[in-house]
């Protein structure tokens, strides 16, 4: 089996993009992929172009030899951009080889660890009461015990940092009065926090109503301060969405830096490289929660990493209904009773992509904006 193709669609949910690939083989047989969205997004198809010459003609099922003549043949370290198009490469190679053997993907990594996967949404609301009520509601209807939300209740960048943390403890102690006990609550500060000490401050006004865990409140580039915050933190922490390769990850835990790791398959350098991630946080006793706020076919993948990983934890999902995403895929993956179940008839990743509807699709321009201080300078998004 040859590698005959590849092709790149920017689809858009909610004027924010996608990069999907698509890689075509002389037996017939396509794979796909998801790139995370680190932008530009249109960097997406000239990088699998430039991919593309590197890889035609290979045998799609030789993943591990691909992959390696990718790392080696670049011209630099890929980056953020190059490693979200390698991530979907190597979704579509493992698509493509799970096919040819009849097999769901999983099953090629090992078979499965566990029956079901179990998922967290993200919510939010007005108080602690419409949270805990939003909360119930995805219970009932899907099963979700445990939700993602962020913790601040004033602005961060121009409120007092003490007013801040007791806004964040009031509102989870007032999601606590409202919610079942077994629901399970984690909070992201997404990376906004410059100062450890206030990371450690947040995190003390917020353990005392038992997180699930507390995600990413630093930056991720100097590991030294991830250690010592969580050798002072009472409350599990989580990151890893902003770190590529398993080298990154090592730096991390050889430092005692994290107890959950979230790498996202679709930018760390793809399924391969997240098993590797994965077996180094098992050596360190440390789980594994994905990042995953992408798309159904992201999920598809991820379900298979999670599926045969000893060490994974929880993996967060986005519903895909009432949106774009539900014309995508054939039949997405949806929670039962807050759990993904595995389809071990179905061969690859479990799903068919619609082509037409994401060749048809429009392209938005995304971009983040940063938050602008009382001083003028600007803040962490």
């Amino acid at each position: 089996m040859k590698i005959t193709g590849i092709h790149t669609y920017l689809a858009c949910h909610s004027n924010r993009t996608r990069g999907l690939i698509k890689v075509d083989t002389d037996a017939g047989i396509s794979g796909w992929g998801e790139a995370y969205s680190i932008g530009p997004d249109q960097s997406v198809a000239p990088i699998a172009e430039y991919i593309w010459e590197m890889i035609r003609g290979e045998d799609p099922r030789r993943i591990e030899f691909i992959m390696l003549k990718l790392f080696q043949q670049f011209r630099f370290p890929p980056g953020g951009t190059g490693m979200a198009v390698i991530s979907a490469v190597d979704h579509a190679l493992w698509d493509i080889s799970g096919q040819a053997a009849g097999l769901p993907v999983y099953m090629l990594l090992g078979g499965a660890a566990r029956d079901r996967v179990r998922v967290y949404h993200g919510i939010g609301g007005r108080d602690g009461q419409e949270t805990a009520e939003r909360a119930r509601q995805l219970h009932e209807r899907w099963g979700f015990s445990a939700f993602k939300l962020g913790p601040y209740r004033l602005p961060p960048d121009s409120t007092r940092w003490g007013r801040v943390c007791g806004a964040a403890a009031a509102y989870l102690r007032d999601i606590r009065q409202h919610a079942p006990e077994e629901f399970e609550f984690a909070f992201d500060p997404h990376a906004k926090i410059f100062e450890p000490i206030k990371a450690l401050q947040l995190a003390n006004a917020l353990a005392p109503y038992d997180p699930l865990f507390f995600e990413e409140p630093l930056r991720p580039e100097h590991a030294p301060a991830w250690a010592r915050l969580r050798q002072q933190m009472t409350v599990p922490l989580a990151t890893g969405e902003s770190l590529y390769g398993r080298f990154e990850f090592l730096k991390l835990m050889a430092a005692q830096a994290v107890d959950i790791i979230q790498p996202d398959i679709c930018v760390c350098g793809g399924l391969l490289e997240m098993r590797k991630i994965a077996a180094i946080a098992e050596a360190h006793y440390v789980t594994v929660a994905p990042h995953n706020p992408m798309s159904p076919l992201a999920t598809a993948i991820n379900v298979h990493f999670a599926a045969a990983t000893p060490n994974f934890s929880i993996l967060e999902y986005i519903l895909p209904l009432n949106s774009e995403w539900k014309d995508w895929v054939d039949d997405p993956y949806l929670p039962r009773e807050g759990f993904l179940d595995l389809r071990p008839e179905r061969p690859g990743w479990g799903l068919q992509v619609n082509e037409a509807a994401i060749r048809d699709n429009e392209y938005h321009h995304w971009q983040r904006t940063c938050p602008v201080r009382p001083d003028g300078s600007t803040g962490y998004i």
